[in-house]
């Protein structure tokens, strides 16, 4: 484990490796799972200010399940607010590319620069989840065999997991808090190879 103030990292994050290879899965991940998207408290805001922009991306099927449950869905089991899924399965935000990819509609209006907000940070975080308690975060690897080309991926290229979550990292927790993964990271290295 690696503690950083009140967050604690597993060993996974720095040691493992993960590069999204959507053309091999097709971004499953956003169709597959047992809930929606986590929410932080402010993106619930967020979700309803940036909605009209990606309206006209969302198939008729998305948009009525939105009208029916709302932008966000309160769920009981976890404490936290999240995406809406359509028959308890794909998220109501997605779409699928010419590839038949699911992409995020709101990382497409952030792309196009119709908005300053990429995505819900738990959907950039991934394959790291943070699971809040008391008096510490707990950061750790969501290990899931539908993103078996990603660790293959990342094999190949050599990219641990926190370097691919670099930016959605930082936009949780700040640079500084990244640096000091960083620095953590390399002396496990150091010292493996040592």
């Amino acid at each position: 484990m690696i503690v950083i103030g009140d967050k604690i990292v597993s060993d996974e994050i720095v040691e493992e490796q993960f590069l999204c290879d959507l053309d091999a899965c097709k971004g499953v991940c956003c169709v597959e799972g047992d809930g929606g998207a986590p929410l932080e408290p402010e993106e619930v805001e967020k979700i309803k200010e940036v909605y009209p922009l990606i309206e006209d991306k969302l198939s008729e099927r998305s948009r009525a399940e939105v009208s029916k449950m709302g932008y966000v869905l309160w769920n009981v089991k976890e404490g936290y607010n999240e995406t809406p899924l359509i028959n308890g399965a794909a998220c109501v935000y997605l779409n699928y590319d010419e590839k038949g990819i699911a992409k995020c509609a709101f990382e497409q209006a952030y792309e196009e620069g119709k908005t300053d907000w990429k995505k819900p940070v738990s959907c950039h975080l991934y394959p790291v989840r943070i699971t809040k308690h008391a008096h510490y975060d707990a950061v750790n690897y969501d290990r899931w065999d539908i993103c078996s080309a990603a660790c293959t991926n990342g094999k190949k290229h050599k990219l641990p997991i926190y370097k691919f979550v670099k930016e959605a990292l930082i936009r949780k927790y700040g640079a500084e808090f990244y640096e000091e993964l960083d620095r953590a990271a390399e002396y496990l290295q150091n010292e493996d190879e040592g």
